[in-house]
């Protein structure tokens, strides 16, 4: 695994107010189908680039991948030199959602070994004024292609076979109550149900390590090693890798494919509450 960067993967407005060469990331994105650019042009963080989830974060969706594969090196590799990232980088992202989405971009980039954090509390634990429309066009960066470990990722067969597997959704998608966007409902058999929101307080800012460590404890994790991480996607289960991480966990892996490309198959599943 490539080792961990030195910055948290949660900070404050205090550290990025004394940070102000960071570079900032809007990913702001929407299940629903709103516009994440057209939100950020309304109004964002001053100076930041908005970075969008679908085109810049993963490849074209597929049956056999999943809504959401990684992209390939050299096309991530264009997109954060476009955003202003560059190797060298220091990297703040946010959303308006606990960071459930930012947690994609700064997975990523702790993974190649880049300085990322999410911002705790996102735009909504803001405190300055806001800036509106496109703004500047930010200076490309240099980002040096490189490829993702498979040691820190997941297959299909892993997210069946492994012991402890994570998932983030909502409790009702988890039951199999209901499912908007993926071929069928349920869960991978044997995966607990995490749901990322629950690594948040009310105001959408983490919980304290200590608090996070409890709950994890609770599902049966004091290390996130052999952990996989898994959700709709590979999106939100990254906002668990990052709580793991927060709480002085280590690292775990992730599922990229996620439910969107297990339901794809023909193995089974599991409904109800339970991991089986």
């Amino acid at each position: 695994m490539t080792s961990l960067p030195q910055l948290p993967p949660v900070v404050g407005q205090d550290w990025l107010a004394e940070h102000p060469d960071a570079v900032v990331a809007d990913v702001r994105w929407y299940l629903d189908g709103r516009d994440g650019h057209e939100v950020y042009l309304a109004g964002h963080l001053p100076g930041a680039v908005f970075v969008d989830l679908p085109t810049r974060l993963a490849a074209p969706a597929s049956a056999e991948q999943g809504r959401h594969p990684l992209p390939g090196p050299d096309a991530f590799a264009a997109s954060m030199a476009e955003a202003s990232i560059g190797d060298d980088s220091v990297v703040v992202a946010y959303d308006d959602a606990g960071g459930a989405y930012a947690g994609r971009l700064v997975w990523m980039l702790r993974l190649l070994g880049v300085d990322a954090a999410l911002l705790d509390g996102g735009i909504d634990a803001w405190s300055g004024p806001l800036e509106t429309g496109q703004g500047a066009v930010p200076e490309p960066g240099r980002f040096t292609p490189r490829g993702w470990a498979a040691s820190d990722l997941a297959s299909i067969d892993d997210a069946y076979a492994e012991p402890v597997v994570l998932d983030a959704r909502a409790p009702a998608r988890y039951r199999g109550d209901a499912e908007p966007v993926d071929p069928r409902a349920g869960h991978i058999p044997g995966a607990r149900n995490a749901f990322f929101g629950d690594n948040l307080g009310p105001d959408k800012a983490f919980l304290a390590p200590e608090a996070l460590r409890v709950r994890f404890a609770a599902l049966g994790i004091t290390d996130a090693e052999g952990v996989v991480s898994s959700c709709g996607s590979g999106v939100t289960a990254c906002h668990n890798l990052i709580a793991m991480e927060y709480a002085g966990l280590g690292r775990g892996r992730l599922f990229v494919g996620s439910w969107s490309q297990y339901a794809a198959t023909d193995r089974p599943a599991a409904t109800g509450p339970e991991p089986r």
